[in-house]
């Protein structure tokens, strides 16, 4: 029995807030009760002050920056009413954090600049029993230092999920777009052929079965180029779950892939000839010397333009030429049909041509040719950048 997937639980910032305020609450209040001369200095009025430094909390998300303010005076008239000592900057430590958390770094330095400012204005002019200790000192820094930078690490980490959850986000869209535009392509070239043979088999059946069988095999090589073209995207899709069970794949399932080159446009040219379609393939490219990626869109502009040939063209001649000129890789189809026109609407299959050449860091050009039919001319580099 699969195993289900756990769905990732979160925890509401409602809890994790009340959390906040009872522990703050509970630290003062546990410092006011440590205090020597508790009898004297502590009271129902100096807990209430440790109450109201907890609740305060629960203003962080919405009211940052009223927190942080009411915070420091809140220490001042504290302080005023001489209650039990407990630090200037302990009780303001969760306003300085959440303050950073909440993006409002700026007010969260200068009310922890001001209660260190302050505490070390009272302590160097007050009595000797007030008297500044660079212990004092060192600990209101170190404290107003380490919520602040606690809050923005924590901000910080927060966002950097945010980032990668985005950018996995379109980087998943790219390869969907990827696969998508790879599908159209093989999909309607075999569809096309597999149309045109049809045609041809409907016609010949009953006058030349052997041109009907020809044509039926036809129909039946393209339909088995589907279906693995098919088969091969699915693993794809599946393979991230194929890996987590650590399995092999299914017997049978293996198939040779589909071509992805330009040494597969011989192949194509082959497929198209076979529907009545003169075809003349120049291929001027020196092996190794294209990128994977520039191959394999190399190839599927040339299965693109020939499918739009064989559907829109109504061509009897049709050339394919591929060189390499001047540091680039040069791409052109072209036909004798009847071209496209002024008034061309492109198709997916023209756009999403132009779209993955342009992505490639290339150009592409289609139209109707100076000396009749249509043409489709892309100029792409050797290589992928860095």
């Amino acid at each position: 029995m699969p195993e289900q997937s756990e769905v990732p639980r979160t925890v509401d910032p409602r809890v994790v807030d009340v959390a906040l305020a009872i522990a703050m609450a509970l630290v003062v209040a546990v410092v006011i009760a440590a205090d020597p001369d508790a009898a004297r200095h502590a009271g129902p009025g100096a807990y209430l002050f440790a109450a109201g430094f907890g609740a305060l909390v629960l203003l962080r998300r919405r009211m940052p920056r009223t927190m942080v303010v009411l915070t420091v005076l809140g220490v001042f008239a504290y302080y005023t009413l001489q209650f039990a000592p407990i630090g200037m900057a302990l009780p303001a430590v969760a306003a300085l954090y959440s303050a950073a958390e909440m993006r409002r770094t700026g007010w969260a330095i200068g009310g922890g600049a001001v209660l260190v400012a302050v505490a070390t204005y009272y302590r160097v002019t007050g009595t000797q029993e007030e008297y500044l200790t660079p212990y004092d000192l060192v600990t209101n820094l170190a404290l107003v230092a380490a919520a602040i930078a606690l809050g923005v690490a924590v901000r910080l980490s927060r966002e950097a999920r945010v980032h990668e959850a985005h950018a996995a986000e379109q980087r998943l869209q790219a390869e969907r777009l990827r696969i998508a535009r790879d599908l159209h392509d093989v999909v309607g070239h075999n569809l096309s052929v597999i149309a045109l043979h049809s045609g041809v088999a409907s016609e010949a059946l009953g006058r030349d079965d052997d041109a009907a069988r020809g044509a039926l095999e036809h129909v039946r090589q393209a339909t088995s180029g589907t279906l693995r073209e098919l088969r091969s995207t699915v693993r794809v899709l599946r393979r991230p779950l194929d890996a987590a069970d650590g399995g092999p794949p299914a017997p049978g399932t293996a198939e040779a892939p589909a071509p992805t080159s330009l040494a597969g446009v011989d192949a194509l040219a082959a497929s198209a000839r076979a529907t009545g379609l003169a075809v003349d393939v120049t291929l001027d490219v020196p092996d190794g010397v294209l990128d994977g990626a520039i191959d394999a869109a190399a190839y599927r502009i040339a299965q693109e333009s020939l499918t739009n040939v064989l559907r829109h063209a109504a061509a009897s001649r049709v050339s394919v030429s591929a060189r390499v000129t001047g540091g680039r890789l040069a791409i052109r189809v072209s036909d004798d049909g009847h071209g496209a026109g002024p008034h061309l609407v492109p198709g997916s299959g023209i756009s999403g041509m132009r779209e993955r050449v342009a992505l490639l860091g290339g150009t592409l050009t289609t139209g109707d040719a100076p000396d009749g039919g249509f043409a489709v001319a892309a100029d792409l580099p050797l290589r992928l950048e860095g």
